[in-house]
């Protein structure tokens, strides 16, 4: 297995362990063993836990925006809808079991460090997003707009462990359709 292929390997082995344990329920050791590497490799890539940490929300929020980017068509009519769609698809193939930024934010406040940067860097990027989408659309409201869709969309992130995905993603499209349209 070469370098980089052993250091993709832990970093999915990681992620997946992350987010089904949480970030403090899993141990270095546990991680090497599941991704079958040395303990040497994993330090060799990342000195510290924090630094496996920090590159496996960098990986799954590279993901997130490449998946939303793949779900939307700039030119349409309805990016809002596309977007929320895109989300709830997302939150069924990959975040079937809540948030890792939310997790992150969690597990890491107050501890002054770039993981919790990360995920809520993640979030206001979020805002980030529907604020340009809004200005794009010549919205009025485009700050309440954006706010609004934001707040969808953890909502029904949120949700998703109450109610489940199908419902959760139901009600999100008909709420963002609304939103859109008091808008115009």
């Amino acid at each position: 297995m070469s370098r980089s292929t052993k250091k993709d390997k832990l970093l999915e082995v990681a992620e997946r362990l992350f987010y089904e344990h949480g970030f403090r329920g899993v141990g270095l050791k546990q991680i090497i063993q599941e991704a079958d590497i040395a303990t040497m490799t994993l330090y060799n890539h990342f000195p510290s836990k924090n630094k496996l940490v920090e590159e496996v929300l960098r990986q799954r929020e590279e993901r997130y925006w490449s998946y939303l980017d793949a779900h939307i068509e700039k030119d349409s009519d309805s990016t809002f809808i596309l977007a929320v769609e895109a989300h709830c698809r997302w939150l069924k193939e990959e975040s079937y079991k809540g948030d890792m930024f939310l997790r992150a934010i969690e597990d890491y406040a107050g501890t002054d460090n770039e993981i919790e940067n990360i995920a809520r860097n993640h979030k206001y990027k979020l805002l980030q997003y529907f604020q340009q989408l809004a200005q794009r659309d010549g919205k009025d409201n485009q700050q309440d707009l954006a706010n609004q869709l934001t707040l969808l969309l953890e909502g029904t992130t949120s949700m998703t462990t109450l109610i489940g995905v199908e419902k959760a993603t139901e009600y999100a499209i008909v709420m963002a359709r609304t939103l859109v349209q008091q808008s115009s």
